[in-house]
């Protein structure tokens, strides 16, 4: 899924401003890096990322994609997602949404909900510590799997006759 050029755009200004602000150099690699979370919504790994910039920049290295993208973490310009048993996900939309998850292929996708924004967590949550976010993933199937799945029962029944 691709993120609509304006948006961007502006995530582009306002990475260039949080790197000047915090005195970081604005390299050619750092800002490819950037733009490749930033331009796409499949939230991708650190080696998704090295794969794509790659191929603009074939001198890259995955330990530089890797450094850039937990220097971005740090200066709160992506958020990370996933498990600490998958590969951990980068994602530049800063604005308030939550993810769909499939569990067989690892497909993620936005979508937004006010209803889950708005969620009223149990008092018990603040003696763990300060909250600052609340974040929905929801986990599933998506339509791609499920459909091979259905092809797969499909093929079996058929063989067995």
């Amino acid at each position: 899924m691709k993120i609509k050029q304006e948006e961007v755009e502006q995530r582009l200004k306002h990475f260039e401003k949080v790197c000047r602000g915090a005195g970081i150099k604005l390299t050619h690699q750092r800002l490819e890096i950037f733009r490749e979370v930033a331009q796409t919504g499949d939230h991708p790994d650190a080696d998704q990322v090295f794969q794509r910039v790659r191929k603009r920049i074939p001198t890259v290295s995955l330990d530089t994609v890797y450094r850039t993208l937990w220097m971005l973490s740090d200066l709160g310009l992506v958020v990370t997602l996933g498990s600490s048993r998958e590969p951990t996900r980068f994602d530049a939309n800063l604005n308030s949404h939550h993810h769909f998850v499939c569990g067989k292929c690892g497909f993620t996708r936005d979508f937004y909900s006010d209803e889950l924004d708005n969620i009223r967590l149990p008092d018990s949550v603040g003696s763990y510590g300060e909250i600052e976010a609340t974040h929905v993933e929801v986990r599933g199937v998506c339509q791609n799997c499920s459909a091979k799945k259905a092809n797969q029962r499909t093929l079996s029944y058929q063989n067995r006759r």
